[in-house]
């Protein structure tokens, strides 16, 4: 009676202690308000590569089950042929269906991320063409960089083999743990507070690696930054000769890079460290424990734990460890989905910032959309400052251009010349009834249209990696080659491109 109380007690807490571990898996998961509508999006991939993995994770619990049997069989003195034969069978179907089920799982869960990440690059994309100059000034090319490639590379990893690590150390490590548990309950008590004490280190790393990660994305992102500037300004380096003053300081924030991945990786290195530590003192415990319960059962004393016999033959032992190296694997890659997932929090966070940023330039209601514009312009005591900037760039300017007429503005550096004729591309917000063309205040047109309508030549020249000719045609498409032609003679560059 006490047995059976004592084994229903049991059965209640293990079904707590599930509850409790799915609920921990779950809040393993990454979740965020531009990512949850791809777990849906790509579901079917998802659980196509989840099939794979249960299949591949329920076979190979068999292995140790036949070798348990081998074991037995040969340390009985007597081989049963049939038997043999039907150990052999199985573990070829166990080959076919893990080869099978890994090839599954690894074209359709690698193939969700990597969409996932494409899908996130493009949204992202979209965003930063509709962001005004402003964010521009103040956010560096080289940390926007950053974020499309090591900060996207990072959340599609967790997609892909973060996925298949959560997914083994739910369904693999339940499944072993059954099996352990069905084999020899009692031992198996023995060893789940050690196991329970992987789960909380996780739990009290995570945070603290989140943090050293997003301190090694914050100095890559100024290691980003300072080389692009200096590959961009590397003309006027040379110029003013200093190439040694550069290094120095290159040197300086890539200093500080190495740093902040040692610490990352310190942090890494000692929870892997601990984790294994465990894994080993848990082996350790089975082959002593489990090889006195064989002695003891062979030499015709079994031991006796809470009342339950442990008649553990040799074969059971090897079956029991055996179970428990399938375990270790989900043991380690809980430890690394920690890692992981942490990595990718920081880096989410730094995408979703970006996505969140307020589009400043949009199209008002009812705009206006212009057509046939002649080109009369008009300022009526326009003032223009920078955002976050105290002093006006332009003060009380008036002035009225009459369509057809050619205009030439003047004035030292810094004067606001580039600034004036940004306004009439709305690169900017500006006051309304301030700025006119053809008498449409430009607040109220359709910014496409506007645009259209304007020819602009900025005074900062780039080519785009591409054809001449794209780059010539760039503002019109489909523009015929002829045109092309005439527009490269009209500039004087055609026979420097022949």
């Amino acid at each position: 009676m006490a047995n059976g109380v004592f084994y229903t007690l049991f059965q209640n807490s293990a079904y707590r202690a599930k509850n409790r571990f799915f609920a921990q898996e779950i809040q393993f998961m990454l979740f965020g308000k531009y990512i949850n509508k791809y777990y849906a999006k790509y579901c079917w991939l998802f659980l196509i590569g989840l099939v794979g993995l249960v299949a591949v994770d329920v076979f190979q619990l068999f292995i140790p089950e036949y070798l348990g049997k081998l074991v037995d069989m040969f340390g009985g003195g007597t081989i049963d042929t049939g038997a043999l034969k039907e150990i052999i069978l199985g573990v070829m179907v166990v080959a076919f269906v893990m080869f099978f089920g890994r090839i599954m799982w690894r074209l359709s869960i690698f193939n969700a991320s990597q969409r996932i990440e494409a899908d996130l690059r493009h949204n992202m994309f979209l965003k930063s063409e509709r962001l005004s100059q402003r964010y521009y000034h103040e956010n560096k090319v080289g940390t926007i960089m950053a974020w499309f490639t090591t900060d996207l590379e990072t959340i599609e990893e967790f997609f892909g083999w973060g996925s298949v690590m959560l997914v083994d150390a739910m369904f693999l490590s339940v499944l072993a743990l059954y099996k352990m548990f069905s084999l020899d309950w009692a031992l198996s008590c023995i060893l789940l507070i050690p196991l329970a004490l992987i789960i909380v280190w996780g739990m009290l790393v995570e945070k603290f690696m989140a943090l050293k990660w997003e301190q090694r994305q914050t100095e890559f992102d100024k290691l980003y930054d300072f080389s692009q500037e200096s590959f961009t300004g590397i003309r006027v380096i040379k110029a003013f000769v200093k190439e040694t003053q550069q290094l120095h300081a290159f040197a300086k924030i890539a200093r500080r890079n190495k740093d902040a991945n040692i610490e990352l990786v310190k942090v890494s290195v000692i929870f892997d460290a601990i984790i294994e530590i465990i894994i080993s003192a848990i082996m350790a415990l089975i082959l002593g424990l489990g090889g006195y319960f064989v002695y003891k059962y062979v030499t015709g004393s079994p031991v006796s734990i809470f009342g339950h016999t442990i008649d553990m033959t040799a074969g059971e032992l090897i079956t029991f460890v055996g179970y428990f190296d399938t375990l270790v694997w989900p043991m380690i890659a809980l430890g690394q989905v920690v890692s992981m997932r942490s990595r990718s929090k920081a880096s989410l966070k730094r995408i979703t910032n970006f996505l969140d940023q307020e589009e400043e330039i949009r199209n008002p209601q009812n705009a206006v959309v212009l057509e046939d514009v002649k080109g009369e312009i008009k300022f009526d005591g326009f003032s223009f400052a920078y955002p976050n900037s105290d002093s006006n760039v332009l003060k009380n300017i008036s002035v009225e251009i009459k369509a057809g007429e050619s205009v030439g503005i003047v004035g030292k550096i810094g004067s606001g010349k580039t600034t004036l004729v940004n306004t009439l591309l709305h690169l900017y917000n500006v006051e309304k009834g301030k700025v006119f063309i053809d008498g449409h205040d430009i607040m109220d047109c359709d910014i496409d249209s506007l645009r259209n309508a304007i020819g602009y030549v900025p005074q900062d020249n780039f080519l785009f990696s591409d054809k001449v000719k794209n780059n010539i045609a760039f503002s019109c498409e489909n523009l015929d080659m002829d045109k092309v032609y005439d527009a490269a003679k009209f500039a004087d560059v055609h026979s420097n491109i022949e």
